[in-house]
């Protein structure tokens, strides 16, 4: 049994820190790279990638809305058209700037909004997906499990990855409960902890409303930007491994 650990890294820009990316890249395996977009700049994804390289944490693009003030977080009314170009323009921003450090790209997160449009709108889904198809064939799509971005990436012929969140509640049908409502994000690190080691050894998760909703499981994500997100990933890494599941990046056999 294994597991991969991913966290949102990369959105430091010009004067303003976010995030833990030097404590976090100790215990992740995978590491999502803003690229300007929503968070980031040219500087800090440089400096991001030579950090993952450095610890030896798969890197990846984590492509999202232009809206630096809401940080990727609200939908807007994009058409799948400029879906597609902004997620082909951040992913090529990440391949070129890996490429003068002399490292790959593992995979490709949508962020934020874009992320949860992603999940139940088909178009967007697809959009995406061929944004990556377009790029690099052998990069490995991560998406919500069952969502519209999984169906569309294997339909395009990509690998793709289900991801999970230990620290974000879920409604029902398997979604994310939106942020907006109380009790969307867990910061009770034992909690976490033990929600990330039942998702992956039970393939489930309790629901909001107390069912049980079952679950792919390739990739844990840690929000870079929750306080103490370096703790809480060491934490997690952490039990998962006492459990005896194997914590290893998804592109690795």
């Amino acid at each position: 049994m294994r597991v991969d650990i991913n966290s949102d890294v990369g959105e430091s820009f010009g004067a303003y820190t976010i995030g833990h990316d030097a404590g976090l890249m100790r215990a992740i395996t995978s590491a999502n790279i803003a690229a300007g977009f929503h968070a980031g700049d040219p500087s800090v994804l440089r400096d991001t990638i030579r950090l993952a390289k450095t610890h030896g944490v798969a890197i990846g693009a984590h492509p999202g809305f232009p809206d630096l003030v809401g940080f990727g977080r609200r939908e807007l009314n994009a058409t799948p058209r400029e879906v597609e170009d902004l997620v082909l323009y951040q992913i090529a921003a990440v391949q070129g700037m890996a490429a003068a450090e002399g490292a790959a790209v593992q995979h490709v997160k949508p962020h934020g909004a874009l992320f949860n449009m992603a999940v139940r709108n088909a178009d967007f889904a697809a959009a995406i997906a061929r944004a990556v198809a377009a790029l690099d064939r052998s990069l490995i799509l991560f998406g919500l499990p069952g969502s519209e971005i999984l169906r569309a990436g294997r339909a395009a012929g990509l690998r793709v990855a289900a991801e999970v969140f230990a620290d974000r509640a879920y409604e029902s049908d398997g979604s994310l409960m939106s942020r907006r409502k109380p009790g969307s994000v867990i910061h009770d690190a034992a909690v976490v902890v033990a929600r990330a080691v039942a998702m992956v050894t039970d393939r489930s998760v309790a629901a909001s409303d107390g069912s049980v909703v079952p679950l792919e499981v390739d990739t844990i994500c840690v929000h870079g930007d929750t306080p103490g997100s370096d703790a809480l990933a060491a934490s997690l890494r952490a039990g998962l491994e006492q459990a005896g599941v194997a914590v290893k990046a998804i592109g690795l056999p």
